[in-house]
């Protein structure tokens, strides 16, 4: 790492090489920070990117890593544990105690699954233990797939995943006590619904499972620059304005603001959030100009 950054990029997934992939082509100089945990690693493959289909998650960051490297941009694995400074100069201090600076932060780390306490799940998740149907449900088309019930959106779950397969049961878990108007749906639908709390995915016979995880966005790194995170009913999130945060100089892009974002939208996020911050930086240069220029 340099001293000095125009943009320090906190998070290299697809939102953040995106982001970083765009100001390099600004020709600004960008570092990419990176803890090399990304979520959707235990995944066999990236759904519904266009170009893109089916690509192993790890190989689409390797592709967009050499991407961004071809640019002049920088990346770092390491992992970003502090941000502080104000508008104009940020210093990120990374958890080996190095620090460096930038002059603006996209912080990109995207969010951690907190799964339910059940047998099975954490070892499966990812294979035959999901939570997108619009990532994962063309695999299990047809098949028997039980929908685990952790919070009400589990029911919301239940009736998306009956477009994918005819073969749904829906256990309750404890956690959910369906009305009269629900059970009409899953009656109507053709749902099966279990009572009783599930200890073990070993307790019950199907070809894959759907959990709901609580989404927990990862911005402990921003908590030094007083932001905060908000409560959302799938979990917490950084809160901004398009990709811009409440701290001016600091923008956000990918799960770490919006919970339900793809892959595909993350990467235009990062897109969006790459050009605003150039078009802010370009802003701030052409009045430092006009401030020099003879009166």
């Amino acid at each position: 790492m340099n001293d000095n950054y125009d943009v320090i990029v906190i998070g290299g997934g697809a939102a953040g090489l995106s982001g970083a992939l765009t100001l390099s082509r600004a020709r600004r100089k960008v570092l990419v920070i990176d803890a090399g945990r990304p979520r959707n690693a235990p995944a066999g493959g990236a759904h519904n990117y266009l170009g893109r289909e089916g690509v192993n998650p790890l190989e689409l960051l390797r592709i967009g890593r050499g991407e961004v490297e071809s640019y002049g941009g920088e990346i770092v694995q390491g992992e970003a544990v502090k941000a502080s400074g104000k508008n104009g100069g940020f210093t990120v201090e990374l958890a080996d105690g190095s620090t460096v600076d930038g002059r603006r932060l996209l912080v990109a780390t995207g969010l951690t699954d907190e799964l339910p306490d059940i047998g099975g799940v954490a070892e499966r998740w990812g294979k035959d233990v999901l939570h997108c149907p619009y990532c994962h449900g063309w695999e299990v088309r047809d098949q028997s797939i039980g929908v685990i019930a952790s919070t009400p959106i589990s029911v919301h779950q239940a009736l998306i995943w009956r477009q994918w397969s005819e073969r749904i049961t829906f256990y309750a878990n404890d956690s959910v006590e369906l009305d009269e108007t629900q059970r009409r749906q899953f009656a109507a639908r053709g749902i099966t619904v279990v009572e009783g709390r599930v200890r073990s995915l070993d307790d019950l016979n199907h070809d894959a499972f759907v959990v709901t995880a609580k989404a927990r966005s990862n911005a402990d790194v921003l908590t030094a620059l007083g932001l905060e995170v908000a409560d959302h009913p799938a979990g917490t999130y950084v809160p901004a304005d398009g990709e811009a945060t409440a701290i001016p100089g600091v923008w956000v892009a990918g799960n770490v603001t919006n919970l339900m974002e793809q892959v595909i939208g993350a990467a235009a996020a990062g897109v969006r959030a790459g050009a605003a911050i150039n078009m802010d930086l370009i802003e701030e240069e052409t009045e430092l100009a006009v401030a020099q220029l003879p009166a």
